[in-house]
């Protein structure tokens, strides 16, 4: 009993500290969500200002009979498994680069960080001018030699690929410097020795530096794999969702669906439906974090 009762002030002064955080989770996080469950089961009109309980029908409607959603959803996961890869490779492959010792190497490096910090409406307006069909000066350069380039945004063929090499430039340098950081903590004496074993670079790259980068690389794919999903600027600015909403993502589709249809109660479905997806990829991911960790120890 009088240890209980030693441990009672200890108990206090933990549950202040973390008030503040629990206050903010609650006004910020649990109550938003709590509404927008219950917005899902509303038809809400922005209109008329009115509200009606309409149960579970906004989800019946979505996953049912609405085609424009089903199309929303697979242009998220295709957008998402364009641009996770290939920037974590480039990122990966600029780390490699970049870890070496050359002249210029601080400018290069600099070079690549310098869109990161850049506005993304200011970023998305510059490539729109570059990639706008004839008149851009994408198309113009490849004129010098003969090429006719498409309509970059307004063909469906190409307008994803254009979104997510746009937003791939952007935010590779983020996960540079993160792979350049884990580069840097690696000992230099575990390449040493695999070059003194007759191991080539390649073989040092995949078998000893890889391994070693497993967890930044996991926390790097949870960073892309989120900021993929949230991705709303970029689609605004360069293509608004088209053309025939072949580069409309969840995002875009729940801002359409509230501020453009005026159906808030409808595009709570999307957005929850974006909450679960980035809830269920970020629990997996952990979970893999978790069996590196594991093996590490």
């Amino acid at each position: 009993m009088p240890r209980h009762r030693a441990l009672q002030p200890d108990h206090l002064w933990g549950y202040l500290f973390i008030t503040p955080q629990l206050i903010g989770f609650v006004l910020f996080v649990a109550m938003p969500l709590m509404n927008l469950v219950l917005f899902s089961l509303q038809d809400y009109s922005l209109l008329g200002n009115s509200r009606t309980f309409v149960g579970l029908s906004n989800y019946i409607e979505a996953f049912g009979n609405d085609p424009l959603f089903a199309k929303t959803f697979r242009n998220t996961l295709v957008f998402t498994a364009g641009l996770v890869p290939v920037n974590i490779i480039l990122a990966l492959l600029l780390a490699v680069m970049l870890d070496q010792r050359f002249r210029g190497n601080l400018v290069f490096r600099t070079v690549f960080f310098v869109p990161v910090v850049t506005s993304a409406v200011a970023w998305s307006l510059v490539w729109r001018s570059i990639l706008q069909g004839q008149n851009g000066a994408l198309n113009q350069l490849l004129a010098i030699v003969n090429i006719v380039g498409p309509n970059w945004l307004r063909d469906e063929t190409w307008a994803m690929i254009s979104v997510i090499i746009v937003r791939v430039f952007q935010n590779v340098g983020m996960n540079m410097i993160l792979f350049l950081t884990a580069l840097a903590n690696i000992p230099v004496e575990y390449r040493e020795a695999s070059s003194i074993d007759g191991a080539t670079r390649g073989q040092t790259f995949f078998r000893i530096t890889v391994p070693l980068l497993a967890p930044t690389m996991l926390m790097v794919l949870m960073i892309t794999v989120i900021g993929s999903l949230r991705v709303f600027d970029h689609i605004l600015l360069l293509t608004a969702g088209g053309p025939n909403h072949s580069t409309m993502v969840l995002v875009y589709y729940v801002y359409y669906t509230a501020f453009r249809s005026f159906q808030p109660g409808y595009a709570s479905v999307g957005a929850l439906v974006l909450f679960v997806t980035s809830l269920v990829l970020t629990l997996l991911q952990w979970s893999a974090r978790k069996r590196i960790a594991s093996v590490e120890v």
